[in-house]
């Protein structure tokens, strides 16, 4: 064959979200920690160049995120990785640790062992700690300590097109505006998803413009990633819709979300340590969310959450660049990918 790049990827998802693994040809990212990568992918040309390659078509597609496994800097780590999704590169994800857990263990990266396994990843947020439930050679079930959450600002008013609505900023792994769904008329549920995105995307837009934010310890980690509605179910179990760009819901409760959210309820006198609740996604997937511990960021309260949930191994592929090929850079078009597929450049 005549490729100028392959890569190998495993095919997995967590609790209907897929997140491939990189597991074979990840070139050597620069960077001295996990946060200065993650800076230099979606900073340098040929960041981008990796991250179109493997999201955009013809080898990517809107659904799900790739994650690079990269070999940890941090001396507790097992491995390191990055997500990467057709916008940018991410900071940390649940649903993805969880796929990354699942593909080191399923794969024998890292040696499983029964009935529990501990793999402690290092994202660019920090250090998460993975609990592997395993029987008979398989990842059975996941529960990740993850980085400490905390809420920027609660009860945030914004002008929009639905009237005023009011909004919390808080971040989880990565920044979240979290908008109980009412405000705008609609529920959580399948045929309400190109509604969702469509008014997620919006938001998006109009929360980033009016309240910039970073973290106070990880200058990498800026502005808001995205939007998540909330509600309650009729058997009070939380039920999320995490949209995406450039124009998707998170198949997933999600993880990072939750653990924004979270910190609002801990906030707000809600929930305590030792609490656990259940999160429930758009297609009833569901996360175990609970409240391990207090802890500060930067002289904030903060709390450090736990997520658990199941992956699943469904394939593995070898993506490659033929060196001749007119769309090796990637595209998006806007009948599937959505409006916004319009800003990506060709």
């Amino acid at each position: 064959m005549r490729w100028k790049r392959t890569m190998q990827l495993l095919d997995v998802h967590a609790e209907g979200e897929i997140g491939k693994v990189a597991i074979g040809g990840v070139p050597k990212i620069p960077g001295a920690t996990i946060a200065d990568k993650l800076a230099w992918l979606n900073s340098d040309p040929k960041g981008q160049e990796l991250r179109r390659f493997l999201c955009l078509e013809p080898r990517g597609n809107p659904i799900g995120s790739v994650n690079l496994l990269l070999p940890p800097i941090h001396p507790d780590a097992d491995a390191a990785f990055i997500i990467l999704q057709p916008d940018q590169a991410h900071a940390s994800s649940g649903s993805n640790s969880i796929c990354v857990t699942t593909a080191l263990l399923e794969a024998g990266i890292v040696e499983m062992h029964e009935p529990e396994t501990i793999v402690v990843l290092e994202t660019a947020a920090g250090l998460v700690r993975a609990k592997a439930t395993c029987h008979d050679g398989r990842c059975e079930r996941v529960e990740l300590t993850m980085v400490p959450s905390f809420v920027h600002e609660l009860d945030v008013s914004l002008d929009t097109k639905w009237g005023r609505i009011s909004l919390d900023i808080s971040y989880g792994g990565v920044f979240y505006a979290l908008v109980d769904v009412q405000q705008l008329g609609l529920t959580i549920e399948k045929k309400n998803a190109a509604a969702l995105v469509s008014a997620g995307m919006e938001l998006k837009a109009l929360v980033n413009a009016a309240f910039p934010v970073a973290h106070p310890e990880i200058p990498a980690v800026s502005g808001i990633a995205y939007v998540m509605f909330r509600d309650n179910d009729p058997d009070g179990v939380i039920r999320t819709c995490t949209t995406m760009w450039p124009g998707r819901a998170d198949r997933s409760p999600c993880g990072t979300g939750n653990s924004a959210n979270l910190a609002t309820l801990h906030a707000r006198g809600k929930i305590k340590v030792g609490d656990a609740l259940t999160s429930r996604s758009i297609i009833n997937s569901e996360f175990r969310v609970g409240l391990k511990a207090e802890t500060t960021v930067a002289g904030r309260p903060a709390i450090i959450p736990t997520i658990s949930g199941r992956g699943f191994t469904f394939g593995q592929q070898t993506v490659a660049l033929d060196p001749f090929d007119p769309l090796a850079r990637g595209f998006a078009m806007t009948d599937v990918w959505g409006p916004s597929a319009g800003d990506i450049p060709d």
